[in-house]
């Protein structure tokens, strides 16, 4: 049963302690099983939400650049794997762009009312947010947690998991943290083979019911 995983890197920074982490979570799915893509943000072109408010009217965004492909992969994943560092205590620029543009499925959830996710398709569609810090404060990753709430919450992805590693500056990167990097890999794996199991199951049920 195949498990498709889709990591996003939200970092301005390329290969930095976020980026290093993500790849370790999607090296382990990999490993696992899984099929395994990853974006970086930096490297799109995109803008974010005008406030326009027209998805009100249509439940559709009338931006169209590099990020009208990517929120339908998002939408079709089985396993989605967000990524930030915390700038000022929150999630960086180019995720919280990605985040505002799924503004269209809020409309169509709580404006038009024509869009509701079964509690099946929830269960079946996992959320991940990783994250590092250079702070070594229990709060520091506080503020980005009600934001990645409700994306999935948009998307019908039920949060599942944050792996969030502070105090980098005490550690010297995420390189130097004894553990953080196979903990992320075997998360990945785990996840995965989660997924395949819940998806094993609901195929199982649906060809045996009238």
């Amino acid at each position: 049963m195949t498990v498709n995983v889709l990591g996003i890197s939200g970092s301005p920074r390329i290969r930095g302690n976020t980026e290093k982490l993500l790849d370790a979570f999607l090296k382990g799915a990999e490993e696992a099983g899984g099929d395994v893509e990853k974006v970086l943000l930096k490297k799109l072109s995109f803008r974010s939400c005008m406030g326009c408010n027209k998805c009100h009217k249509t439940g559709v965004c009338v931006v169209k650049d590099d990020l009208t492909p990517l929120l339908e992969r998002i939408a079709e994943t089985d396993i989605l794997v967000l990524s930030s560092p915390i700038y000022s205590m929150g999630i960086t620029s180019e995720l919280k762009a990605l985040i505002d543009r799924g503004q269209f499925l809020w409309a169509r959830k709580f404006v038009l009312r024509n869009l509701e996710f079964s509690a099946e398709h929830i269960k079946l569609h996992k959320g991940v947010f990783i994250s590092t810090a250079g702070q070594d404060t229990d709060n520091v990753f506080l503020g980005a947690y009600p934001v990645l709430t409700a994306f999935f919450n948009d998307f019908g992805i039920d949060y599942y998991e944050n792996i969030a590693v502070k105090g980098m500056d005490r550690w010297g990167g995420i390189e130097g943290h004894p553990d953080a990097l196979p903990d992320a890999g075997k998360k990945g794996a785990e996840i995965v083979r989660m997924m395949a199991d819940l998806k094993k199951s609901a195929a199982s049920e649906k060809k045996e019911s009238p």
